[in-house]
């Protein structure tokens, strides 16, 4: 599920090149009337191309649900289809393709859900994985449905000066460079935690898509007070999180080859023998 921000639209030009209509009833005034027009439409068009529009991308949400009746957790182990029982725990975990959603459930009848992308999409698996119990002979009743978490990420036109940003919010911030990269920021109303990075980046937890949206948009404004230029290492940095790959760290690797190793190390086969019993025979 993705959101926008809402921004008015001015008067732009045809395709073919041409002006709409309004323009040529602009050219029948008086010069200073279209003076005066031409610089409220570019102020107009101005403030277009400054409002930003930001997409929310709703990655996980995480729902949970009971089915009323007590479940026998070795015969869906054994009679179940995608299922890994964990004894340890005293749970068991089950998997669907379509949504592609991961569920633990446990011998009380209460489930977890984990890995939808809204709010329906969840519900949809959550049915589907107490239909999966009732083909297996209990007699599941869906109830006490709810969303608890949803997950949110997006990404600011621009880079942020968190330290600065910390230091301004002290009450809701917390920035321990040692410990995270980002800067925590709690709200209260709506109830949600962000996580914010220097790239721009933000993550959201929050109760619903609902809560999702109102912290980004209560957030803007505040971050934009602290925006700065992005450096090639952060559009490097936003480039991979959007490709799912992970910044690893670059070190020079010395390819060897093993005469090469003997030459400067020399032979190998001896120092084999100094751990062994006959070398101290």
């Amino acid at each position: 599920m993705m959101a926008t921000a809402i921004q008015e639209n001015g008067i732009n030009s045809l395709s073919n090149g041409n002006l709409s209509h309004k323009v040529d009833e602009q050219n029948s005034s008086s010069p200073s009337e279209q003076s005066e027009s031409i610089v409220k439409s570019e102020e107009t068009t101005a403030d277009n191309s400054e409002t930003p529009e930001i997409d929310i991308v709703i990655n996980n949400v995480v729902c949970s649900f009971s089915v009323r009746c007590h479940l026998n957790l070795r015969q869906i182990a054994l009679h179940g289809s995608n299922v890994e029982y964990r004894r340890e725990n005293g749970m068991i975990t089950m998997k669907l393709r379509k949504p592609y959603t991961t569920a633990s459930m446990w011998s009380s009848g209460k489930i977890t859900c984990t890995g939808a992308t809204s709010e329906p999409q969840a519900k949809v698996a959550a049915r589907r994985y107490a239909r999966c119990l009732q083909k297996l002979g209990f007699k599941t009743k869906f109830n006490n449905f709810r969303v608890v978490n949803v997950l949110g990420t997006c990404s600011m036109p621009f880079a942020i000066k968190i330290t600065a940003f910390s230091e301004r919010f002290k009450e809701h911030a917390e920035y321990e460079p040692e410990l995270h990269p980002g800067v925590t920021y709690k709200l209260y109303n709506p109830k949600a935690t962000l996580k914010i990075f220097s790239t721009g980046s933000i993550t959201v937890t929050a109760p619903s898509v609902a809560d999702v949206q109102a912290a980004i948009e209560h957030i803007f404004p505040l971050v934009y007070e602290f925006r700065k230029e992005r450096t090639k290492e952060d559009i490097l940095a936003l480039q991979l999180k959007q490709r799912g790959v992970k910044r690893k760290r670059s070190f020079t690797h010395i390819d060897i080859e093993e005469q090469d190793y003997e030459e400067h190390f020399g032979d190998t086969s001896d120092e084999e023998n100094y751990g062994s019993d006959e070398s101290w025979d």
